[in-house]
């Protein structure tokens, strides 16, 4: 977990990619930093190989301003998967997931929700 509240440093034109994949009990969010589409994140057994699954994440390119509401509404998402600084952040702010559910691997931010039943 972050130590303190985490608000992203990047500017405000700072990419991300949105995928939404349809699933037959709900629809999975992807969201990932532009800037790490290609990359592999490691920090000692953790390993989050975003090159290998970039297919995953890489959907629309949209910025901080994108209005969520144009790709998904919150109650058909079933499971998020957020990766980087601005995306993390984006989430917050559009209520996707909650502060207590970030970690941070290699210092880049990341975090998993599911819907429970």
């Amino acid at each position: 977990m972050c130590p303190q509240p985490y608000y992203s440093t990047s500017t405000a034109d700072s990419m991300m990619f949105i995928k939404v994949h349809d699933t037959e009990n709900g629809k999975i969010l992807a969201l990932c930093d532009q800037v790490l589409i290609n990359e592999i994140i490691t920090e000692d057994d953790i390993e989050l190989n975003i090159k290998e699954y970039h297919d995953f994440y890489k959907g629309k390119l949209i910025d901080t301003k994108y209005d969520l509401s144009e790709s998904i509404r919150l109650d058909e998402i079933i499971s998020a998967n957020i990766i980087g600084h601005e995306s993390v952040s984006y989430a917050i702010s559009n209520s996707i997931i909650e502060q207590e559910n970030i970690k941070l691997i290699n210092s880049i931010p990341y975090a998993q929700a599911y819907k429970m039943y």
